[in-house]
C-alpha cells in the first residue's frame, strides 16, 4: 500500500550571532566610569553611558559565565545575551578555540564554532551527503536539502509539492498515480492525474486524458473517446472525417499516424494482418491472393507448390520446370542425382530434369528424337 505523506521542515533551534559588540558591553562601560575613566569612545566619539543603578549590576558580583571568576579593572569583557565572559573563556564548547570571525552557533545554551556545530548537530542530506544549513526537509527517515528531495522516477523537486511513499520510494503524486494505474491496466489522466476507466481515454500528444477535458477545435462540442488528433489539435469524429483523412480498411476509423497502402486500400499499421493467422505484417513481406493478404508461411501452406521429390509444401524459393516444382535442395538430375540450380543447364527427359553430362551420354538417335519433340512442343 502506498502511503501519502508530506515532507516536514525542521530547523534546529540555534542562534547565529556575531561578536561585533563583544568589547563595548554596558558592564564594561560602567566599570570604566566607576574607575574614573571618562574618556570618549574611540570609535563613536560619544561620551560613555553612565551606570544604571536599577540593573543591580556591580563590580563585586560580575563573574565570567564560563569560569565563574571576576574581571580585572581594565580587562576586556565580552557580553553575549546579557552574560559576560573573559575573552579567553569565550570559546567553542567543543574544540575550545576562539570563534573564527566572531561567528558562533548557540544550541541548548552552549556555543559552537561552525565546523563543530555541523559535525555534532547539523543533519546530512540523504541524497548528496553534505551538511544541511538552513531549511531541512524531513522525510523517508532522512534529512534532505530542499533541492535534493526529488521524485525517484521523474526527478521533479518535491520540497513544496509534497510526496507519496510508494514501495519504499518517494514519488510525486503524478508518478505515484501512474504506478498505481500500471498495476490495474488503466491510464492516468495527464491533466487531473486521476485514473481513467478502461477504454475511457483519448491520446493527445502522446499522453492519456479524460476526453471531457477538451472541446472540438472545429465545432466546440465536448469530446468523447472517439475524438481524433490532427496537426496538434483535437476534433470530434464528425469534424475529423470531413477533413479527407484516410480510413482504415479493417476498423473503418480514420488513420492519424502511419498508413499502409495495400490491396487497393489504406490500413492502420497494426490492422494490416495475415488473413490466416491475423498477425500484423509490420513492414514484412506479404502475399496477395483473391483480395486477401497472407504471410509467407500461410500463403505457401494454402496456395504454395508441392515438391516433386518430398511431396511437402515448399516454403521459400521454388524451382519450377515441366509444370513441376522442387525444393531448392531437392532439385537434382533424375539420373545421377547431381544437385542443380537455376543457372545449371539441364534437359527434359520423360518430364524430368537431366544434367548436361548425362544428356551427352544418350545415344545420338535418342537425342535427335528428344530435340524433335522439343521443337514441336515450342511450335505449339
Amino acid at each position: 500500500m502506498a502511503s501519502q505523506a508530506t515532507g516536514r521542515e525542521q530547523t534546529p533551534q540555534i542562534r547565529l550571532q556575531s561578536l561585533n559588540e563583544k568589547t563595548q558591553s554596558p558592564l564594561f562601560q560602567r566599570r570604566r566610569i566607576a574607575h574614573g575613566d571618562n574618556t570618549h569612545d574611540e570609535d563613536t566619539g560619544q561620551g560613555l553611558p553612565q551606570p544604571d543603578p536599577g540593573t543591580g549590576m556591580s563590580l563585586g558580583n560580575a563573574v565570567c559565565r564560563r569560569c565563574g571568576n571576576g574581571f580585572g579593572l581594565q580587562e576586556q569583557i565580552i557580553n553575549s545575551n546579557g552574560e559576560v565572559w573573559h575573552t579567553s573563556c569565550f570559546v567553542c564548547a567543543q574544540c575550545f578555540q576562539p570563534f573564527p570571525e566572531g561567528t558562533f552557533y548557540e544550541f541548548e545554551g552552549r556555543k559552537y564554532c561552525e565546523h563543530d556545530f555541523r559535525v555534532l548537530f547539523a543533519p546530512s542530506c540523504g541524497k548528496c551527503g553534505e551538511f544541511i544549513s538552513g531549511r531541512v526537509i524531513k522525510a523517508m527517515n532522512s534529512s534532505w536539502h530542499p533541492q535534493c528531495f526529488i521524485c525517484q522516477i521523474c526527478g521533479d523537486c518535491m520540497a513544496d509539492s509534497g510526496f507519496v511513499k510508494n514501495a519504499g520510494r518517494a514519488l510525486c503524486r503524478e508518478c505515484n498515480a501512474k504506478e498505481k494505474a500500471r498495476g490495474t491496466g488503466k491510464y492516468v489522466c495527464h491533466k487531473c492525474h486521476d485514473l481513467i476507466e478502461v477504454n475511457g481515454h483519448i491520446k493527445f500528444k502522446g499522453e492519456a486524458y479524460h476526453p471531457y477535458h477538451f472541446n472540438c477545435n472545429s465545432c466546440g462540442v465536448e469530446l468523447n473517446t472517439e475524438a481524433r488528433e490532427k496537426d496538434g489539435e483535437l476534433y470530434c469524429l464528425r469534424c475529423h472525417d470531413k477533413m479527407g483523412i484516410p480510413i482504415c480498411g479493417a476498423c473503418r476509423r480514420p488513420i492519424e499516424e502511419r498508413v499502409v497502402h495495400a490491396l487497393g486500400k489504406t490500413w492502420h499499421v497494426e490492422h494490416f494482418v495475415c488473413a490466416k493467422c491475423e498477425k500484423p505484417f509490420l513492414g514484412t513481406r506479404h502475399y496477395e491472393k483473391k483480395g486477401l493478404a497472407y504471410c509467407e508461411i500461410h500463403y505457401h501452406q494454402l496456395f504454395g507448390n508441392i515438391c516433386f521429390v518430398c511431396n511437402n509444401i515448399i516454403n521459400g524459393d521454388v524451382f519450377s520446370a515441366f509444370n513441376k516444382a522442387w525444393c531448392v535442395h531437392h532439385f537434382a538430375c533424375s539420373i545421377c542425382d547431381r544437385k542443380m540450380s537455376q543457372k545449371t543447364k539441364f534437359f527434359e527427359f520423360d518430364l524430368k530434369p537431366v544434367c548436361k553430362n548425362c544428356y551427352d551420354k544418350f545415344p545420338g538417335e535418342l537425342k535427335k528424337r528428344l530435340k524433335k519433340a522439343y521443337d514441336e512442343q515450342n511450335k505449339k
